[in-house]
């Protein structure tokens, strides 16, 4: 096994993990502040606190998904075409999605320098910025995921692979 594809196994290991962890916390939270309320008790940081683990859910599950290259994409089209049309399109696209993401990744860390200071509104101990560094973090990660993804994917390219749901 290669030191990328162990890379590549670890990432998809720890997003995972984080994810679920995320989602099954998620759930809990719900089901606990639903309860809360029908018993006419409810959680004042509840719409806050699932508001963001929503938004994290969202970001690290899209850095999942990119190192599965389970995200939008259209590969299907590209492997039709001739090669040598193919690849140079294929780069680019990668191009495009690699420079989205270095860019949101870099506001993303602008507007967590902004914010500096700022709590949450329900729990003032929490600082907006560990909530919002989602951005960059996810969007790191994501370009990351692209990146160890892109080997094997060039490779399906060149082989004219197709994907497991163009056999059916």
């Amino acid at each position: 096994m290669s030191v990328l594809s162990t890379l590549k196994r670890g990432l998809e290991l720890a997003l995972a993990v984080f994810s679920v962890t995320l989602m099954v916390s998620l759930v809990v939270l719900v089901l606990f502040a639903v309860t809360l309320r029908e018993m006419g008790a409810a959680l004042t940081w509840y719409d806050e606190v699932a508001t963001v683990m929503l938004a994290w859910i969202t970001y690290y599950g899209s850095a999942l998904a990119a190192l599965r290259r389970g995200h939008l994409a259209s590969p299907e089209v590209l492997r039709k075409l001739p090669e040598n049309i193919r690849l140079p399109l294929f780069l680019f696209g990668e191009l495009l999605v690699v420079t989205f993401f270095v860019v949101l990744a870099w506001a993303g860390l602008q507007v967590v320098i902004l914010l500096e200071g700022d709590t949450l509104i329900s729990l003032t101990w929490v600082p907006v910025q560990l909530t919002q560094s989602v951005i960059p973090v996810g969007a790191t990660l994501f370009i990351v995921a692209h990146l160890l993804s892109l080997p094997d994917e060039w490779e399906n390219l060149r082989n004219r692979q197709r994907l497991p749901t163009e056999q059916i």
